[in-house]
């Protein structure tokens, strides 16, 4: 149950403080409502208590969930649909999941591609939207200001879009040891093999030279036997 003085994410409008939690009478029912001030746009949400985790409601991420969303923002893009209207309805569903990995790979995204092609007038005001809902998170996960949350965010994307160093420059990974050593002892096996090889062969040769040299005197005996 959340409960006043929470920090709170609510989908699609970013995070915000449970200001006030009271019990209101709406077409003759009687139920309990959470009220959540939103900063960065200025905005009040009334949210039924009972059906906050329906909508989506949950609280703001912790420190160590801020590394994540980090790798997300600094890691390579994924595809989007090439048509203008399927990737901006693509992106615009992913930020009203609520989940701030998804919208932090929308940021990254449209960050990407404002970089390589340029953005439209609808991407662009997504993108600038998606950067203060997420910047919205951050400041109340990393203890900063709106402008600092924001400013942060910035330097994040800057970094990610740097490009990485290439994998040829650091020249080819070294063979694990036990890789090394069963190609030596495959190599030392023909080796051998040729060795034990070389040996026999001159042995057979002097063997087949001496059944040569036997059975030429015989032969000579039969023909002076013959004469």
């Amino acid at each position: 149950m959340y409960k006043v003085g929470d920090k709170v994410v609510y989908p699609h409008h970013g995070a915000g403080t449970v200001v006030k939690r009271e019990k209101r009478e709406v077409l003759g029912e009687k139920r309990e409502y959470l009220t959540i001030k939103i900063l960065h746009n200025d905005m009040t949400v009334n949210v039924p208590a009972d059906n906050a985790e329906r909508v989506g409601l949950r609280k703001v991420i912790d420190e160590e969930a801020v590394k994540k969303v980090v790798k997300y923002l600094t890691s390579g893009g994924t595809e989007m649909p090439k048509n203008w209207n399927r990737r901006f309805k693509h992106n615009r569903d992913k930020m009203k999941t609520g989940d701030i990995y998804e919208l932090a790979e929308v940021v990254r995204n449209l960050a990407l591609r404002d970089g390589e092609k340029g953005l439209s007038t609808g991407e662009k005001q997504m993108y600038v939207k998606a950067k203060k809902i997420l910047a919205s998170e951050l400041m109340y996960a990393k203890s900063m200001s709106e402008d600092e949350a924001l400013e942060w965010l910035e330097e994040t994307l800057t970094e990610g879009a740097k490009p990485k160093p290439a994998s040829a420059e650091k020249g080819p990974a070294a063979a694990p040891k036990h890789v090394v050593a069963a190609k030596a002892s495959a190599a030392a096996k023909p080796a051998a093999k040729s060795a034990a090889t070389a040996k026999k062969a001159p042995a057979k040769s002097a063997a087949a030279r001496k059944t040569a040299t036997a059975k030429k005197p015989a032969a000579k005996k039969t023909a002076t036997a013959r004469r």
